[in-house]
């Protein structure tokens, strides 16, 4: 309508920038070849983003990619969620209807949140891992959409992003991995201050190598005058030239508006402050055309016109022709679409908008939401509620601020936009006192919160409360991972009730308190969840009471076993029916099924669990299913189920990951690395802890993945990457929340490195404190490796003097704890038996007999590398008995061709040297391997009778100074004797020397 009437201050000519556009068109280059490309612009506001961005359009359309520009819109400190996707998403879809539906088949109504276009959004489900769902929605659909064709995704002003448009767009940024995608964001880089929410995301993009940063410069004087000349259609006049790159400092905005002011006639009281210069055009505007522009100003980035024509008070005649002039002065455009107008620069609406006075401010907000009560057509219906909110507030006027803040929250919520509703949820808490009493008295919790902390009243007719807000603040900061936000949110709601005795509420509360110390490893939670069971005591059955019940039955099952928590479960489940609360029945039942089976009815805790997951998958609680896959795994690889224990995995990874339920297939992966690990699939069993690793939010089921590695590591002799994983595990799990399940795991592999590095007396450190930690009920399948571990390290160590003493009291005490661990099924039956054996051996009095009772007791239960150990050590028994060496070297090949196809170089060592020593092949076709001395089998490994000697007394734990005393050498030659042997025997340092030694049996006799 108003086009055409533009005063030219822009230059025609596309001035510098060329390395700029050319990365850029380089990535449209590699997007059409399936590579998809992100890049951010950066520079002040000003300097041309806008302008290099727009060549770039005209490129990529001119070479057929579609196109779509969203922009994130400023209204109010609370932002527009999403908005930025949701106009791009919105011009995709009038491009390209049928495909756009094609791409979002199946997941309408979720994405639905963030395009509303595509149908209607269901209430929920709401947990923690809501947003991560509908980002990998968002992903795969642009992803699909542009499986055939290159779309360039354009999204501007990021420096205005709401926390949902930063995390969608950080995530799309880490994730996409097809398609001929370009996403392209721009932000003002002045405006990103040290504290400003956008600093982080952009040090953690500028770490993704697949993100090219792209930061603007200002313009030096040739590029000035270049622009000079574009926009006056003549060179300048070069004293002209100097002022205006004196005064503008190379911004291209500020020589535009210098350029204008000067066409302007305004040649004179311009002064050098910002504000003055971005007014000056302004000043000079018709007043019904200033007033429509401070209009303007206050209703965001973007105003549409009709609301423009309701609000600005005059006729259609007036509005227009004021509109004119600021079009045409180049302060005002016209939206894409016709429908709005909006400021050409944000730097002069930012001007505008601070010079209006405070009450001139507060009138011009109160008309807008005036105008768009009156008439609800005015806005996009997803827009409305949110700036109906910002207007009220900036309005100053409380009654109407709060429940317009709160029917935005509710909005934000249900596009899972957690963030945007916990921060519209403070800011009805900061309203709450100065809104007038009838005004709160007349708002309902059911209306506007989906948290009901119970006060035993309706929340259908029950006046809505502070602490239903900052209830529902708890849970959305919680949802959108502001942890440290929401436990000070309870801590004030607590701090309240001390004031008004509410036990349910603080109940509530408590119980929150307890998760959320339990996640930011500050505590176990069991304080806190303590004080919540209190309150409860002897009030009648609620859901709050139910859903303590639960959590404390589900702590003691983690912390502190015994039948005081399945009593707390069943109770839980008897209260949830009672009141009808299905979904807190079902978690209580998941809980109540892994007791029974720790405590010796594994098939009825398993038929719970089974039941339980097959209800959750029919009803869609997804979350509640997964949870099912975790705890069924576990079990059954308790009970040495290992292949059914997969196969339940795989299928729960499938079900969460669709749902994009991150931290719960963290957990089933990490259990699926635990089975395929006993299974000897090592390499799947890596593949599924690094998984857990890349997908795992929360700190415990990375710890675990890392435990999982360093066991792999272990077990194929990569002491060094044992010992970098244990570490890890660590630091994941951290000191606060010690659970059986994952601190005894770690004593194992601490155990495990001692070993390897030759550290008998760390050894049995170890062991006494595991010991001492102690071993409860339903976790004895850690303890059995464990105790294992010790016995074979032992065994190893014997007849060498570092270990002779004190080997009696440590095979007491190992004797002594396994008698105190059960052996309810086949496999901790054989661990049971290869302890004795083990025990023995490190007694010189293991048999025939023994090993052969082992390797029978392990060979049905698909345990290929336990049943390579335990092969060993029975042709070691045959060969040192002088029976049945064919047997014997059958027992080796099997045993070897499993080490081999493991890639466990430990036991292939071991095998090797047996076989040497024994003088047996390790393969049918093999020649005997060449006879090594009996005396001297260290000659075996290219060792001198001098670097053997040296070695003994490294075995033997001695520094080099002793070993020079011992041997009447220097302590400098001790050192090369030293080196020397490292790099023979193919290790990194002197305690795996001594531990080689001490496992290949080196200084002990061949034979008994």
């Amino acid at each position: 309508m108003l086009g055409g009437v533009e005063t030219r201050s822009v230059s025609p000519v596309f001035v510098g920038r060329a390395d700029e556009l050319a990365v850029l068109v380089d990535a449209l280059n590699r997007a059409a070849g399936k590579e998809p490309q992100a890049l951010l612009i950066g520079g002040e506001a000003g300097v041309g983003k806008t302008r290099l961005t727009e060549e770039f359009l005209c490129e990529a359309t001119r070479r057929g990619a579609v196109v779509a520009v969203g922009g994130c819109v400023e209204i109010g400190a609370e932002g527009l969620p999403f908005a930025p996707f949701s106009t791009a998403l919105r011009s995709l879809r009038r491009q390209l209807p049928d495909e756009l539906a094609a791409a979002a088949a199946g997941q309408e109504d979720e994405l639905a949140r963030i395009l509303p276009e595509l149908g209607e959004t269901l209430r929920g489900p709401h947990d923690e891992e809501s947003t991560a769902r509908l980002f990998e929605l968002t992903a795969r659909m642009l992803e699909r959409l542009a499986c055939d064709r290159t779309v360039v995704l354009v999204l501007e002003d990021l420096h205005w992003a709401d926390t949902s448009t930063r995390h969608l767009l950080a995530y799309l940024f880490r994730t996409l991995g097809r398609g001929r995608l370009v996403v392209v964001a721009t932000y003002r880089a002045d405006d990103v201050h040290r504290r400003h929410p956008l600093r982080p995301l952009l040090a953690e993009l500028d770490r993704l190598r697949t993100v090219h940063r792209i930061e603007l410069p200002r313009f030096n004087r040739a590029e000035v005058r270049r622009q000079l000349a574009g926009i006056l259609a003549s060179q300048p006049d070069e004293a002209f030239v100097d002022s205006v790159f004196e005064r503008s400092d190379g911004n291209a905005f500020f020589v535009e508006e210098l350029v204008a002011s000067r066409a302007s006639g305004c040649r004179t009281g311009l002064t050098e402050s910002l504000r003055d210069l971005l007014l000056v055009r302004v000043e000079v505007l018709p007043d019904a055309a200033q007033r429509v522009v401070r209009i303007v100003a206050e209703g965001g980035s973007t105003v549409e016109y009709p609301l423009l024509r309701a609000v600005a008070g005059l006729t259609e005649d007036e509005l227009i022709e004021a509109l004119r002039a600021a079009v045409g002065a180049n302060i005002l455009l016209a939206t894409p679409d016709g429908d709005g107008y909006r400021f050409r620069h944000s730097l002069v609406r930012e001007a505008v908008s601070d010079d209006l006075l405070p009450g001139e401010r507060a009138r011009v907000n109160r008309r807008y939401a005036e105008a768009m009560e009156a008439d609800d057509s005015l806005v996009r219906a997803e827009e409305r509620v949110i700036r109906m909110a910002s207007y009220w507030y900036y309005a100053n006027d409380p009654a109407k601020a709060l429940p317009a803040v709160l029917a935005a929250s509710v909005a934000a919520r249900r596009r899972h936009a957690y963030s945007e509703q916990l921060r519209l949820l403070e800011r009805a808490l900061d309203l709450w006192e100065s809104a007038p009493e009838e005004v709160r008295a007349e708002l309902r919790p059911a209306d506007y919160t989906e948290v009901y902390p119970p006060c035993g009243c309706d929340p259908a007719t029950t006046p809505l409360a502070r602490l239903d807000l900052l209830a529902e603040a708890t849970v959305a900061a919680r949802f959108g991972g502001e942890r440290e936000r929401a436990l000070k949110l309870t801590k004030l709601a607590l701090r309240l009730l001390e004031e008004d005795e509410d036990p349910l509420r603080s109940a509530w509360f408590w119980s929150e308190r307890s998760s959320l110390v339990s996640s930011l490893a500050r505590g176990d939670g069991w304080e806190e969840l303590a004080k919540a069971q209190e309150l409860v005591r002897g009030l009648p059955p609620s859901q709050v009471h139910a859903q303590v019940l639960v959590r404390a039955a589900g702590w003691g099952m983690l912390h502190n076993p015994g039948p005081g928590n399945l009593e707390a479960a069943e109770r839980a489940v008897e209260y949830a029916r009672m009141l009808g609360a299905e979904e807190i029945e079902l978690n209580a039942r998941i809980t109540v099924g892994c007791l029974l089976t720790d405590s010796g009815d594994p098939e009825r805790g398993l038929a719970e669990m089974h039941a339980v997951r097959k209800r959750a998958t029919e009803l869609g609680l997804v979350m509640l299913a997964g949870r099912a896959h975790i705890n069924l795994s576990s079990q059954l690889e308790s009970m040495g189920r290992s292949r059914e224990a997969v196969e339940l995995a795989e299928q729960g990874v499938e079900l969460v990951h669709k749902s994009r339920l991150l931290d719960t297939e963290a957990w089933i992966s990490g259990n699926m690395a635990e089975s395929l690990y006993g299974l000897g699939r090592w390499d799947e069993a890596a593949e599924a802890a690094r998984r857990t690793l890349r997908v795992g939010q929360s700190a415990a089921p990375r710890g675990a993945a890392s435990a999982r590695l360093s066991y792999l590591a272990l077990a194929r002799g990569e002491l060094t990457e044992a010992a970098t994983q244990l570490a890890a595990a660590y630091a994941h799990f951290g000191t606060h929340d010690t659970q059986p399940q994952h601190r005894i795991p770690l004593f194992r592999l601490a155990v495990g490195l001692a070993v390897g590095e030759g550290r008998i007396a760390d050894v049995r450190t170890e062991i006494a404190d595991a010991i001492a930690y102690g071993f409860p009920l339903g976790h004895h399948r850690y303890a059995w490796p464990l105790l294992l571990a010790g016995a074979s390290a032992e065994a190893d160590a014997r007849g060498l003097p570092v270990a002779d003493a004190g080997r009696r009291a440590a095979l007491d005490v190992l004797r002594t704890a396994a008698a105190g661990l059960a052996t309810p099924v086949p496999l901790w039956t054989a661990h049971a038996e290869f302890l004795r054996a083990e025990l023995r051996r490190a007694e010189e009095r293991d048999t025939v007999a023994d090993w052969t009772a082992v390797e029978q007791a392990i060979r049905p239960l698909e345990r290929p590398y336990l049943l390579a150990r335990a092969r060993h050590r029975l042709a070691e028994a045959l060969l040192a008995a002088g029976r049945d060496r064919d047997q014997a070297a059958a027992l080796l090949c099997q045993a070897y061709a499993t080490a081999d196809g493991l890639g466990s170089r430990r036991l292939r060592e071991d095998l090797g040297l047996l076989a040497q020593r024994a003088r047996l092949p390790l393969g049918p076709e093999a020649p005997p391997a060449p006879p090594v001395p009996d005396t001297d089998p260290a000659e075996a490994l290219g060792l001198t009778s001098r670097e053997r000697d040296v070695l003994r007394l490294v075995a033997a734990g001695n520094s080099n100074r002793q070993i020079a005393e011992e041997l009447f050498i220097s302590p400098k030659t001790a050192s090369v004797h030293v080196s020397n042997i490292l790099a023979k025997l193919g290790v990194a340092g002197r305690g795996e020397a001594a531990a080689l030694a001490h496992r290949l049996r080196l200084f002990a006799p061949a034979a008994r």
